[in-house]
């Protein structure tokens, strides 16, 4: 049985500086340097936690020789603060435009493939209809973008959601998958072969996402089944243009979705070698939080992704 006590204090005790309290104890590990940072003195902050883990009936944070760690109920308090926080943040940000004539704003989250395509038709769409919407766009791995999104960082991402443990928090509509090629320049000393083998790929030089990502992780299970070391030799990265200038400058090897590098291929800078991976990503589709409401801004936003995704993905080609 929930301990009432905790209900009453959050209802009636619980302040900002506790939140704040929290979120800086998880970013610095200490309570002299949270104390600091949240503009308290040291006793104040103790004794602050000590009113949070005496009405909660739990112990938030582990006392350790040097600093403090977050036990698991912490991390749960330390995640939810965040976001409670964020709230305020986007609260007084949306009073402050309202003031101010403007419509808004919202902050995207997007995996690369989407970033080229879905996401800027989407955002030039919405600012032919509401110009004075300002938006704000991240371009980085679905684990990470989810977890700014559940923090409140991000109103909407077009990802995938990996931790399953945190999908009854969110709201997941599916828009398309992204099966991969071998990208390397023209003239690649492999681009005419036809017998191309998974060892002889092993040994050339690959672009590769950063570890945590899901290509990554299917790239290296492909080698490992084969009985192969994954490839040696490698830069890591997820910007486009970075990638095609290694490729074009050297004989490294990419995998990329055929959306994301038509306009290299197109020009004749890249080409596509004759080798099928038979790796296919997860389906990635525009995510949200469930039971949050969206700003006016934010909720225009996703209504145009969704009618650019429509049009881009028909539901017959969407897997």
């Amino acid at each position: 049985m929930p301990d009432p006590r905790s209900d009453r204090f959050v209802r009636s005790h619980l302040k900002t500086r506790h939140l704040v309290l929290l979120v800086e104890l998880g970013r610095h590990g200490s309570i002299m340097h949270a104390a600091q940072a949240a503009n308290l003195t040291q006793p104040a902050a103790s004794k602050l936690l000590g009113e949070l883990e005496h009405a909660l009936g739990v112990q938030l944070f582990e006392r350790l020789p040097r600093g403090v760690a977050p036990t698991w109920y912490g991390q749960v308090l330390i995640r939810r603060a965040g976001a409670a926080l964020a709230e305020m943040d986007a609260a007084h940000q949306e009073v402050m435009e309202l003031l101010s004539g403007l419509r808004g704003r919202v902050d995207v989250g997007t995996v690369l493939t989407p970033s080229t395509s879905l996401v800027p038709e989407a955002v030039n769409l919405l600012k032919s209809r509401h110009a004075r919407v300002h938006v704000s766009i991240t371009v980085d791995t679905s684990k990470i973008l989810v977890q700014r999104l559940r923090a409140g960082e991000l109103d909407l991402v077009v990802g995938r959601i990996l931790d399953t443990g945190a999908a009854s928090e969110l709201y997941f509509e599916p828009v398309t998958d992204e099966p991969h090629s071998l990208i390397v320049r023209a003239g690649h000393p492999l681009a005419e072969r036809t017998d191309l083998t998974l060892d002889e790929l092993a040994r050339q030089g690959w672009i590769l996402p950063p570890n945590g990502s899901i290509l990554r992780d299917r790239l290296t299970a492909l080698f490992l089944a084969r009985g192969l070391e994954p490839p040696a030799e490698t830069v890591e990265t997820l910007a486009l243009p970075v990638i095609a200038h290694l490729l074009t400058g050297s004989d490294m090897v990419v995998a990329l979705p055929l959306e994301l590098a038509q306009p290299y291929l197109q020009t004749g800078l890249l080409t596509v070698l004759p080798f099928d991976l038979n790796i296919r990503m997860d389906m990635y589709g525009i995510i949200t939080r469930r039971h949050h409401q969206l700003s006016p801004g934010a909720e225009s936003m996703l209504a145009t992704m969704r009618e650019v995704a429509a049009l881009r993905y028909p539901p017959s080609q969407a897997i």
